[in-house]
């Protein structure tokens, strides 16, 4: 009897070990009766609203696909780990979804986060298409990794260009300790002495982040300021603006999308930002995006991020249907390399509630920007 109990326990610790040893790759996804879409996003604290808003945009995608039938009669799930907007939480996310199977991914919301995230998935041949995350080394170097959002040199390049069109008076004000907000501000610093124009520069980090009546102060006689910095921070910058008597236009980027909501009728400086999403849009494609998606939320507005992440799930998708995909035990590496030459080529041209996109090897998305103006 003993001996029996010996084998079989060897049994099972070998399965163990075999399981433990390809990270899951093989034993989980075999099981897989659907399509597994995994990623990672703050679900709670300070950046929280961009994490639930791509969630709910990529569940909204998911339903609509097996709605119709799903790929070939096989339906989608989605799995969405809370990280926090941190690269510890957002690796931890990560290894759980690969150990449960994930077949391809939405990767994580924002860059320092994503780049943890990218890392795992470079090493494991795991394709993600980000609907947010913007710094450049998330993709960079990195085959299987793409984005539905602009880069981050590519909007400090064009808020540059813009701001300069109509102001000589300009400040700036970013984040020192965040790569989305000094990726952006280092292409606009280098963008502007291209042009041969001055500004005055403002700066705080992730201690000093809830009182700027001292970058204010120094930047009120300004006619614009440049916020490449998320909404939470740009809402508390319109606030002191407006108690320090400074009418300045806060000119921002895609991070801005949610600072509706943190504003209030004190504010009175315009409020414009870069982004591929206006909710207002009467094209057909983001009207009708719009309409599902408040029907699914209770008649909610979606914002730019919840767009992204609808169209993540479709590019997804849509490029699965385009390669022929028909199995979901396929191992994400299989699925990877099916998918890299279908989204890479010329003809791979998918319109969505962000506008018309394509992609190269770089894993960069080619659109057409649109400036959301508030106030």
């Amino acid at each position: 009897m003993k001996k029996v109990l010996v084998a079989a326990l060897a049994v099972v610790l070998a399965f163990a070990f075999t399981a433990c040893g390809n990270g899951g790759a093989g034993n989980y996804t075999a099981n897989n009766t659907e399509f597994f879409i995994g990623g990672t996003g703050p679900l709670t604290g300070d950046t929280s609203s961009y994490g639930i808003s791509v969630q709910e945009g990529a569940k909204l995608a998911i339903e609509e696909i097996n709605a119709a039938g799903g790929l070939n009669g096989v339906r989608f799930k989605l799995d969405m780990k809370d990280d926090k907007s941190t690269a510890a939480d957002a690796g931890t996310g990560y290894d759980a979804l690969y150990e449960a199977g994930m077949n391809a991914s939405i990767g994580s919301v924002t860059s320092g986060s994503c780049e943890a995230f990218a890392a795992k998935a470079e090493v494991d041949n795991v394709f993600f298409i980000t609907p947010s995350a913007s710094a450049a080394n998330v993709i960079e170097n990195r085959p299987t990794a793409f984005r539905v959002c602009f880069g981050d040199p590519d909007q400090g390049i064009l808020a540059a260009e813009e701001i300069t069109k109509e102001y000589t008076k300009i400040g700036a004000i970013y984040d020192t300790s965040d790569p989305y907000s000094t990726g952006i501000y280092d292409a606009f610093k280098t963008k502007m002495a291209a042009l041969g124009k001055e500004y005055i520069e403002q700066s705080f980090d992730a201690e000093n982040k809830k009182d700027f009546s001292t970058q204010v102060e120094a930047l009120k006689d300004c006619e614009v300021i440049f916020l490449p910095i998320y909404y939470t921070e740009a809402g508390l910058i319109a606030k002191a603006a407006a108690a320090k008597g400074c009418d300045a236009l806060l000119f921002g980027c895609d991070g801005l999308d949610g600072i509706k909501d943190q504003i209030d009728e004190t504010v009175t400086s315009t409020i414009k930002y870069i982004t591929p999403f206006d909710v207002n849009s009467t094209d057909e494609v983001v009207s009708k995006f719009v309409e599902n998606y408040k029907a699914a939320y209770g008649g909610k507005e979606p914002d730019q991020f919840a767009a992204d992440g609808y169209d993540a799930v479709m590019v997804i998708y849509k490029a699965m249907e385009k390669a022929g995909i028909t199995d979901p035990t396929i191992s994400a590496s299989d699925l990877t390399n099916a998918l890299l030459p279908v989204i890479t080529a010329s003809d791979f041209v998918y319109t969505g509630a962000t506008g018309e996109m394509t992609w190269d090897a770089s894993g960069a998305c080619t659109k057409v920007p649109q400036i959301v103006v508030l106030g």
